[in-house]
């Protein structure tokens, strides 16, 4: 029985598309302090969103014997909140103070029954890279999910569920899991998409414009952006290691470590396509500071050749200017005339030597 209900706290039906349909982007009109929960077995699916007001939490409602229990929470940063709608599961005191942290390195801690995993999640605003922490809890017949912004990044696929296209509710909490985990890496190839675009418009504008002031902090942006990207899919791929390769969670036994594999497989491509568009980056930075150099060179050269030429003109105004009576010159009628000519001379004579040595 296809039951896709929503309530609030107060018994009221809200839209169950507010979060769902709200696009990666683009989440101005989802809740900012939200419960979105997901109740489903092979043969039922109930889908519920609370509202939280204040400091009052609502009353969700209980998963039945053999149903996996999803429950999403986003911006949910009252300690007592969280301790109360957690209670039912046992969660640990460090695992609540972690979820209420927004900078917690991925990783990942096995408390028994449930195992704890911390993951960051990064989009492109107009020039700055933002971030934020994604939580899970996976028990053996439910995931906590944690967010602190309506971010969007599970709508699509709490859509997906409702169709049941690929037999998902069929599966177990752990393979529930393991689409989240791929959602979240899949998100990062398109984080990765746009970082990579912008490294190639300022790559183009490099050879165009080398005299743009902006372009140096650009790239250093740019450059910094990878630095927290790495910071990130490294510990990532560690989390993921565990998970698929390892095989150190009962939780995780059977045909979903198959499919940890495959989402291992992508953190690593991540990794490797973030260093070759990092070594862009660096080589980027080296070739503007050459193109710096080399026209910090043209002016000092232009300078210089400038200096050369009235070096000589120095030369021989310093000799006429001295105050002594035996200078035949001074007493000569043409004698100005002779020395403006030698100028002129000495000044054309070097800017022909410039011109063949291309120095201008």
């Amino acid at each position: 029985m296809i039951n896709p209900s929503a309530q609030t706290a107060d018994g009221e039906h809200i839209d169950t598309n507010v979060e769902q349909t709200a696009p990666r982007s683009n989440t101005s009109n989802a809740p900012k302090a939200a419960i979105h929960q997901t109740l489903y077995t092979a043969d039922s699916f109930a889908q519920h969103d609370y509202l939280a007001k204040g400091k009052k939490l609502p009353k969700i409602t209980p998963a039945e014997v053999g149903q996996t229990n999803w429950l999403h929470f986003v911006g949910i940063n009252n300690i007592e909140l969280l301790r109360h709608a957690l209670q039912p599961y046992g969660i640990h005191e460090l695992v609540i103070e972690d979820i209420l942290s927004r900078k917690q390195r991925p990783k990942i801690e096995d408390y028994g029954h449930y195992i704890f995993i911390a993951a960051q999640v990064y989009n492109y605003g107009t020039t700055k890279l933002h971030s934020d922490q994604v939580y899970l809890v996976i028990g053996k017949d439910f995931v906590l999910s944690f967010q602190q912004k309506p971010l969007g990044l599970f709508s699509q696929f709490r859509q997906i569920m409702r169709h049941n296209p690929h037999h998902v509710l069929d599966k177990n909490a752990a393979f529930l899991a393991y689409y989240l985990l791929d959602r979240i890496v899949d998100d990062y190839f398109i984080v990765l998409e746009d970082y990579d675009n912008r490294v190639e418009a300022i790559d183009k504008a490099l050879f165009k414009n080398e005299n743009d002031d902006t372009l140096l902090s650009r790239i250093h942006r740019l450059k910094r952006d990878a630095v927290r990207l790495r910071r990130t899919l490294l510990p990532m791929r560690d989390v993921f290691y565990q998970l698929a390769m390892r095989g150190d969670y009962d939780i995780f036994e059977g045909g979903s470590t198959v499919y940890l594999r495959d989402v291992y497989d992508h953190n690593l491509q991540l990794i490797e396509t973030l260093e070759a568009s990092r070594d862009m980056v660096v080589g980027m930075m080296d070739v503007y500071l050459s193109f710096q150099s080399n026209r910090m060179n043209q002016q000092m050269r232009v300078l210089t050749v400038i200096t050369i030429m009235f070096m000589p003109l120095t030369v021989l105004t310093g000799i006429y200017g001295m105050n002594f009576d035996n200078m035949p010159e001074l007493h000569w009628h043409y004698g100005y005339y002779a020395v403006l000519g030698l100028m002129a001379t000495i000044i054309i004579g070097l800017l022909i030597f410039f011109f063949r040595r291309k120095w201008l």
